[in-house]
C-alpha cells in the first residue's frame, strides 16, 4: 500500500501521493500543489486531486491530476497518477480543484478555474480585468471516466463579470447539505479604483437541482479569501452553513449563513483562529459526535505557527456556532515541520483522512495522505 513509517515530522504513517521532481542540477522540474480530497462511501474510494505545475509558482500551474485509493483491510491501496485531460483547455492552465459528490444522482463534480497561460492573479487585479473561467467536469463512475468541460462563466457570472477583477473556487472539497443543496466555496476580487486596496470576498456557489443549474450567493462582508464551508446541524435539526476563510489580517474570517449560502448574515468576531503570515489555505469539516441527540463538531486544519507555514495543526470546536469554542492549542499536529495547504474528509464515523502539502525543508516537497482518529480525551 506504499506506506511510509511515522517519524518525528510525521507522527502517523503516511503515503506520498504526489512528489516534487528535480533535475540533476537540483532545479525544480515538476511541483504538485493545492490538494483536494473526496471520499465516496458507497465504494470506499478516496479521490485525491492536485495541480501539476512546472515550478512551484502559481503562474506555472499547468494541469489537474488525480489518484484513486480504495479502502482495504484498514488501509488504502492507491492507483497510479492520472492526468485529467478532459479538464484541459488550449493555452490555459487549470487551477483550484474543488470536488463535490451529489449523492442521489451519484455524480461527482470537479470544479476548477482556468486562466490563460502566463496571466497572474496580480495582473488581473491590477488591470481590473478578469480572465478566469468557472469550469467543471463530471464523472458517473467514481473518476474512471470524465465528461467534457462545462464552462459556467457566462451563464452563472454573466454581467457581474465586468465588476470582477478575478475569482477562484475553494480550493478543497465542496459540500452537499442535508436538503440536497450543493455548495462550492468561492471568492472574488471586485474591481477597484486606482487608490483602493484590493480586498477579496468569499461567497457560495450553489445548486438545488443536482448540479443542473448553479447560482451565486451574496458576497460576505469583510476580507475573506480562499475558503471552505461546512454544515452545522443543531439539536433541533436546524441547518447553518459555516464558512472559514483566509485573510491577511492575522486571524481567520468565520461566518454563518442561515439560508444555506445565499448570504452570510453573521460574520463572527475574531477569536482563536490565528492566520499564518500573509495567509494560508485551511480546511474545515463538520462531523457528528455520536451522542443522543448527535452533536455537530467542527475540525479545522492549518499551519499552527503564526509566522511561518510549519506544523500543520488540527483544531476542534465542540460548539461550532460560537467561534470561542475552538481549542486553544491544536488537538494534534498532523505534520511537524514545513506544511501548508490541506484537505480533510471523514471516511467512517470518527475516522478521518487528510491530504496535505508538506516536506522536510520546504512545504511544497510533496502532497501526502494520512489517516487519523481524534484522541478520545479530546472528544
Amino acid at each position: 500500500m506504499d506506506k511510509t513509517q511515522g517519524s518525528k515530522s510525521r507522527p502517523f504513517p503516511v503515503t506520498t501521493l504526489f512528489k516534487q521532481e528535480r533535475k540533476e542540477s537540483e532545479r525544480v522540474q515538476v511541483t504538485y500543489r493545492i490538494p483536494a480530497l473526496l471520499y465516496i462511501s458507497e465504494n470506499q474510494t478516496f479521490l485525491a486531486f492536485a495541480e501539476k505545475r512546472k515550478t512551484a509558482d502559481d503562474t506555472d500551474a499547468d494541469v489537474l491530476v488525480m489518484r484513486k485509493g480504495i479502502w482495504k483491510d484498514d488501509g488504502v491501496e492507491w492507483d497510479s497518477q492520472e492526468l485529467l485531460s478532459s479538464a484541459c483547455q488550449a493555452n490555459r492552465r487549470c487551477m483550484n480543484p474543488c470536488p463535490v459528490f451529489e449523492r442521489e444522482s451519484k455524480t461527482l463534480f470537479l470544479f476548477f478555474i482556468t486562466v490563460p497561460v502566463g496571466v497572474s492573479e496580480h495582473k488581473q487585479i491590477h488591470k481590473n480585468k478578469n480572465q478566469a473561467r468557472l469550469c467543471y467536469i463530471t464523472s458517473k463512475d467514481t473518476g474512471k471516466t470524465w465528461s467534457a468541460v462545462t464552462d459556467l462563466t457566462a451563464d452563472v457570472i454573466g454581467e457581474q463579470e465586468k465588476d470582477w477583477a478575478t475569482f477562484a473556487v475553494g480550493p478543497g472539497h465542496g459540500v452537499q447539505l442535508k436538503s440536497g443543496r450543493l455548495i462550492i466555496p468561492a471568492y472574488v476580487y471586485p474591481c477597484r479604483s486606482h487608490n483602493c486596496k484590493a480586498t477579496s470576498c468569499a461567497f457560495a456557489l450553489y445548486s438545488d437541482d443536482k448540479g443542473s443549474t448553479w447560482r451565486l450567493g451574496k458576497r460576505m462582508d469583510g476580507e475573506s479569501n480562499e475558503c471552505q464551508m461546512a454544515e452545522i446541524i443543531d439539536d433541533k435539526g436546524v441547518s447553518t452553513l459555516y464558512c472559514n476563510a483566509r485573510t491577511t489580517l492575522g486571524y481567520r474570517t468565520e461566518a454563518l449563513s442561515y439560508n444555506s449560502g445565499q448570504d452570510f448574515a453573521t460574520v463572527l468576531s475574531p477569536n482563536k483562529l490565528i492566520e499564518t503570515g500573509n495567509g494560508c489555505q485551511g480546511s474545515v469539516l463538520s462531523f457528528l459526535q455520536q451522542s443522543d441527540p448527535p452533536i455537530t463538531y467542527l475540525l479545522y486544519s492549518h499551519p499552527s505557527n503564526p509566522e511561518n507555514r510549519v506544523d500543520l495543526g488540527l483544531y476542534l470546536n465542540k460548539t461550532p456556532l460560537d467561534s470561542s469554542g475552538w481549542s486553544d492549542v491544536p488537538a494534534m499536529i498532523l505534520h511537524h515541520g514545513p506544511s501548508a495547504y490541506a484537505d480533510l474528509v471523514e471516511h467512517e464515523p470518527g475516522r478521518f483522512a487528510c491530504l496535505m502539502e508538506c516536506g522536510i525543508e520546504h512545504e511544497n516537497e510533496e502532497i501526502a495522505f494520512l489517516l487519523f482518529e481524534l484522541p478520545a480525551k479530546k472528544l
